[in-house]
């Protein structure tokens, strides 16, 4: 893990993004325990939450974004490495630049189109049926991660290509075999 300050402050802020998506998941699980045990008991005058799906859909938008910049800077995707391995240790620190920029380009493109969406969600004053909420808001906290994500994303081509100019190649969590 990079130890400067800008390597610090990036992981910080994906770490917090990750957290805030998992807190958000647990608070999501206890409203669908809370919505089924209302269901259930409907006999017994209790009742579902009121727009529990709609909560939901929006938690949890929210939290597949928040997620993702934590699990680029550890780089915790799913890597291939059939071909790679047959390489050294310099190419495949230039593949992982190859697939650094594309994942920036991904991410700028996701944050640009999710952004577009908000906007229109916003102008035409789209709202949830039974909640009457937003849907805006809920594109608004799901472009929370998609930024963090960029800034991730460019972070994270910035240190391959640093790394691939010095001839250090991908550590084993990186894929590639020349370690």
């Amino acid at each position: 893990m990079d130890r400067t300050i800008v390597g610090r402050a990036v992981a910080g802020l994906a770490k917090l993004t990750a957290i805030a998506g998992g807190i958000v998941l647990l608070l999501l699980a206890v409203l669908v325990v809370v919505s089924v045990t209302g269901r259930a008991l409907i006999w017994a005058g209790l009742r579902p939450v009121t727009g529990d799906y709609e909560l939901v859909a929006a938690g949890v938008g929210f939290a597949v974004f928040a997620f993702l910049p934590w699990a680029h800077l550890n780089r915790g995707h799913a890597v291939v490495t059939i071909l790679s391995d047959t390489f050294g240790p310099r190419v495949n620190a230039w593949i992982l630049v190859v697939t650094d920029f594309l994942m920036l380009a991904a991410a700028i493109f996701i944050a640009w189109r999710h952004g577009l969406g908000m906007i229109d969600k916003f102008n035409y004053g789209e709202t949830t049926i039974l909640l009457r909420m937003p849907l805006g808001w809920g594109y608004a906290s799901g472009l929370v991660g998609a930024v963090v994500f960029v800034i991730v994303a460019f972070y994270v081509l910035v240190r391959s290509i640093a790394d691939a100019l010095s001839g250090r190649g991908p550590s084993a969590h990186e894929g590639g075999a020349g370690h």
